[in-house]
């Protein structure tokens, strides 16, 4: 199924396996009126805000619109290079760069430990985001791709196949530490402060998780970003660490790739493309370099005081009025860190005058005692910090002359200023702002297959969950009556959940089996199938954002990480379930389009009443933040459908038509209830609320199992259909559960 080489050409149909997607077709991005201006406004807050908006918002459509400007800056019009993009040329530009780089990166690492602490620190932010943009490579719109499940085999690895604390993230944040650099989480609102980023440093980053947001739209370019990044290896040479991936598995992807593209109508563009992400990184990667020793070089160079001025300057902004009455000169402190015109040299020269350093008989000074253990700001400076301040204060005492001048940090600025200049003044041409209208459940789909190119339907995938959701309540009060799952309510205790999934396993799912004494015609089977399929062409859909950068520190993330990688046969297309659905598809003569072309709005083999449990999948996979709760619980109910008398009769009525069965196989192998997907749902929810438990206490326990159950009772919506139709029918409302 892998073999490039013995793929067809194409069908009537326009997609048959193995999938040799190269680039997304669709060359426009819808997006709302309102979004124009509210991406605005992030992109005009500056370097470390774009940065910290586009981490920490991956559902609106402003912050999409803002990663479509910020990649269109850095990528701009790239559209030449050579008359031939060979995967051996560009190993060896990309080789000859990292010599050159090396040479600069092993001076670096030759600094004292000082200067290589603030070196590795400024660093940090890229090195931290490294790899995100395969986050969401793997999606509805590119799977079973062969090249995708390439890429996605790296992903897994890179995620510590699905072990947090094997993850790159982790591994590089414990090297980080290894030579005193301690920084918070990526998305906290103080990371970049701790990190002491530079302009420069906050827009690289943000451009690698710009293409994060929009990897199936930029195909190309992810391809060249990831050989480039991981072949140059920056972050491991300043570090000393070992690289994640090897340049092999590296040049095969690469070269993989460009093969596939000469299959492909579009081709030479989408290699053109590839060459300018891989010079592009070649370029950043030389600039952050450089950077970096420019750094290393004003940084040892500065004077005690420019030493101390540089902190007061990073904690002046957060001084706050807690400060009082407390004056230096003729001024209240307040007053002082609240000028932005604030003189660093004289703030010191009146300092140094000041009754705070002020020698004592007995040896030190009110400032020195504050900063100490039991003093009012002991804690305010990191141990780097506070004994940069104790030799000043010694210099002082000892007659050090004050500096009369303080030199400004202006290291990557220039670079940094051009970068801000073509995020302001570039817009792309393919955005168009069109007010979204309602759609029917086939243009819907569609759009949310294709979701980074019309992020305008971001709203009506909110209303529909929400809607739904809400709906879902009904089975709170009924669920008990459901022929395949119990969504009754329940006071949430582990064991309570254990009890219930078990008595839904064995009383619902495994316990009422037997054999069919009847099987159904060839016809019936082959309909039956189609109502399954729909659902089957997202598998998995409802967890793939969920580990992205910055949300892959939990327990509950790992487990749900693994499940979604399980889904896609780990990055192996003979086991991956968007594959094995198609292929079970084939076998029962039905050919359909891909979900992400245009021909699927109007396929005739799957019913129009099977597309509200894939949407309801789909809307809710678009608010992995927002959400959370809601997709731990409805992946419960999904996992747990994968057993039993259902699946079992499936495979025994196409078996009886010899019919291909791997689909259910291997559904109800890899969701057992010993130690598969049924039983890492419920390991989810259980360490999702000890930890919630443990940090924010019982009543919060509380209202997060509700919406997390209220996610299993959507799933049991949808597969207790003749239960909730006859409990509609009669008119019958959810009882409040409180």
């Amino acid at each position: 199924m892998t073999d490039v080489d013995a793929a067809p050409a194409g069908s009537r149909h326009g997609f048959e396996l193995p999938d040799l997607m190269t680039a997304s077709p669709l060359t426009t991005f819808e997006f709302s009126p309102g979004a124009k201006e509210q991406a605005a406004a992030i992109l005009a807050g500056g370097p470390d805000a774009i940065f910290h908006h586009l981490v920490r918002d991956q559902e609106s459509e402003a912050s999409l619109l803002a990663a479509r400007r910020v990649i269109h800056a850095f990528l701009g019009d790239r559209s030449d290079g050579p008359a031939e993009v060979d995967a051996e040329v560009i190993a060896g530009q990309v080789g000859a760069a990292r010599e050159q780089i090396a040479h600069q990166a092993e001076a670096l690492t030759r600094l004292g430990p000082e200067l290589r602490e603030s070196v590795l620190r400024q660093r940090a932010p890229i090195g931290l985001v490294g790899g995100c943009w395969l986050d969401v490579v793997s999606q509805p719109a590119t799977q079973p791709s062969v090249i995708v499940n390439d890429l996605f085999r790296q992903h897994v690895r890179l995620k510590g196949s699905g072990n947090t604390q094997r993850s790159l993230y982790h591994r590089r944040r414990r090297a980080l530490e290894d030579v005193g650099v301690y920084l918070p989480e990526i998305g906290a609102d103080d990371f970049l402060r701790k990190a002491h980023a530079r302009p420069l440093t906050s827009l690289h980053a943000s451009f690698y998780v710009a293409l994060s947001r929009l990897p199936a739209s930029f195909f190309p370019e992810v391809v060249g970003v990831h050989y480039a990044f991981h072949a140059l290896g920056v972050d491991d040479r300043l570090a000393g660490t070992r690289p994640p991936l090897e340049e092999s598995a590296l040049s095969d992807v690469l070269a993989r790739y460009l093969a596939l593209t000469r299959r492909s109508a579009g081709g030479r563009v989408e290699r053109l493309r590839l060459y300018a992400a891989v010079r592009l990184v070649v370029q950043l990667e030389y600039e952050h370099v450089a950077m970096l020793t420019e750094l290393a070089g004003w940084l040892g160079g500065l004077s005690l005081d420019a030493q101390v001025a540089a902190i007061v300057a990073r904690h002046a902004p957060f001084a706050g009025r807690q400060h009082g009455t407390v004056r230096v000169g003729d001024r209240l402190l307040t007053e002082i860190f609240a000028d932005p015109d604030l003189d660093l040299a004289a703030f010191l020269t009146r300092l140094r005058r000041s009754p705070h350093l002020r020698p004592r008989p007995t040896g030190g000074c009110r400032l020195l005692d504050a900063i100490r253990f039991g003093g009012p700001m002991f804690g305010i400076f990191d141990e780097r910090e506070a004994s940069t301040l104790k030799r000043w204060i010694e210099a002082v005492h000892a007659g050090s002359p004050a500096a009369t001048e303080i030199p400004v940090n202006r290291v990557g600025d220039e670079a940094a200023d051009r970068w801000s200049g073509a995020i302001a003044d570039r817009e792309p041409d393919d955005v168009v702002f069109v007010e979204p209208y309602p759609l029917d459940d086939r243009e819907l789909f569609y759009r949310l297959v294709n979701i980074e190119h019309f992020p305008n339907t971001l709203g009506q995938a909110r209303e529909r969950a929400a809607r739904t959701l809400a709906d879902a309540e009904l089975m709170f009060s009924h669920g008990a009556s459901g022929t395949f799952s119990d969504a009754s309510y329940f006071d949430y205790r582990a064991d309570a959940l254990l009890a219930r999934v078990d008595g839904i396993y064995w009383g619902k799912l495994v316990g009422p089996y037997r054999p069919l004494d009847e099987i159904p015609d060839r016809d019936e089977v082959i309909f039956g199938q189609t109502l399954l399929a729909l659902a089957a062409l997202v598998d998995g859909v409802w967890a793939y954002r969920t580990g992205n950068l910055g949300r892959f520190q939990r327990r509950s993330d790992a487990l749900l990480f693994s499940v979604y990688a399980d889904e896609m046969g780990l990055g192996d297309v003979r086991k991956n379930h968007i594959a094995l659905i198609r292929q079970v598809l084939s076998n029962l003569s039905i050919r359909l389009p891909h979900i992400r072309d245009e021909e699927f709005r109007h396929q005739a083999d799957l019913p129009d009443s099977t597309y509200g449990y894939a949407l309801h999948q789909m809307c809710i996979s678009f608010f992995p933040d927002t959400l959370y709760n809601e997709i731990l619980g409805f992946n419960l109910g999904i996992e747990l459908s994968g057993l039993g008398r259902q699946r079992m009769h499936e495979m025994q009525k196409l078996r009886a038509h010899g019919l291909d069965t791997s689909y259910e196989e291997v559904h109800l192998s890899i969701d057992n209830f010993s130690t598969g997907h049924a039983r890492q749902a419920v390991d989810a929810i259980v360490t999702y609320l000890d930890d919630v438990g443990r940090t924010c206490g019982s009543e919060s326990v509380r209202t997060e199992w509700r919406r997390i159950w209220r996610g299993y009772a959507a799933f049991a919506y949808f597969a207790e259909y003749d239960l909730v139709h006859s409990l509609t029918d009669s008119g019958a409302e959810a009882d409040v559960v409180i």
